[in-house]
């Protein structure tokens, strides 16, 4: 199925001028769209205490949620920069939660299943 990523891409970017980063001066934006076709961003918002600044991700699940629920299909990330860039180990946690194994992402090496960006991932089926 042919999927317009740069258009995706753009609401990225477009997210990531709003990221609140005072301190590392590290802008992140993602986007992506949920089963029913809803856009879904999140920009991270850093925190005067370091360790508890939100990810981009973080915010987009957040609004995933908080909008319905369903589950995410085509995910992108990316920097102040512009640059597509990967999901840290914990959003990769929570993406794969909320998109499951199909859910496609841009990476800076292609269009990856969530099988691929995280394998043998550990999930809701894990606790039962």
């Amino acid at each position: 199925m042919d999927f317009d990523w740069e258009a995706l891409r753009a609401h990225a970017v477009e997210i990531a001028g709003r990221a609140y980063a005072p301190y590392s001066g590290y802008r992140v934006g993602a986007a992506a769209l949920a089963d029913d076709g809803r856009l879904l961003v999140g920009c991270n918002v850093e925190n005067a205490s370091y360790g508890v600044g939100l990810c981009a991700e973080c915010g987009l699940v957040s609004q995933l949620s908080a909008t319905g629920g369903g589950r995410l299909t085509h995910f992108v990330c990316v920097n102040g920069e512009s640059q597509v860039i990967m999901p840290c180990g914990r959003c990769r946690q929570l993406l794969s939660e909320h998109g499951g194994p199909e859910l496609l992402l841009m990476t800076p090496e292609g269009v990856r299943t969530m099988t691929e960006v995280l394998p043998q991932a550990f999930g809701p089926a894990d606790l039962t």
